[in-house]
């Protein structure tokens, strides 16, 4: 005689907690989805504002109040409290890995934020976060127009 195994009827707490589970996890892989469209989209966009004088005289305005103490002042990555941050905040001097990201990237991660970086999409209009490109750019020569004297 063969004895079958029995079978194991999961309890309603217990559905209610797989239930939860796979909700949460279901809505993390959607908003996941979500951002890479997002952020492959934002890869193409152009910087709509011009680097004038004026423009990255504001953005530097922008940059020593919301950037440098991380980004550092020379943009070297070295501001004030990068040193107590788990991830070393971007050099922008670095030209090779400035002419591997896009102004649409730059614009994506300023909006955004890249963890431990925050999002600036509600500190700063959309015309400041593209000056702020613009400006991040005078640190590797990648722009047109030199940083404005201090």
């Amino acid at each position: 005689m063969t004895v079958q195994p029995r079978r194991k009827h999961f309890k309603r707490p217990q559905l209610i907690a797989l239930g939860i589970v796979a909700a949460i996890a279901l809505t993390a892989l959607a908003s996941f989805i979500r951002n890479s469209i997002e952020r492959r989209t934002a890869h193409n966009m152009t910087n709509p504002v011009p680097a004038t004088p004026a423009a990255l005289a504001a953005a530097k305005t922008n940059y020593d109040s919301h950037c440098a103490s991380c980004h550092g002042s020379t943009g070297d990555g070295k501001g004030d409290k990068a040193q107590g941050l788990w991830k070393t905040p971007t050099d922008f001097r670095n030209a090779a890995q400035a002419s591997r990201s896009t102004d649409g990237d730059l614009y994506w991660v300023t909006t955004k934020g890249n963890w431990p970086m925050p999002a600036f999409d509600s500190k700063l209009s959309d015309e400041e976060r593209w000056q702020l490109i613009d400006y991040i750019r005078t640190f590797s020569n990648e722009s047109p127009q030199p940083p404005p004297k201090p």
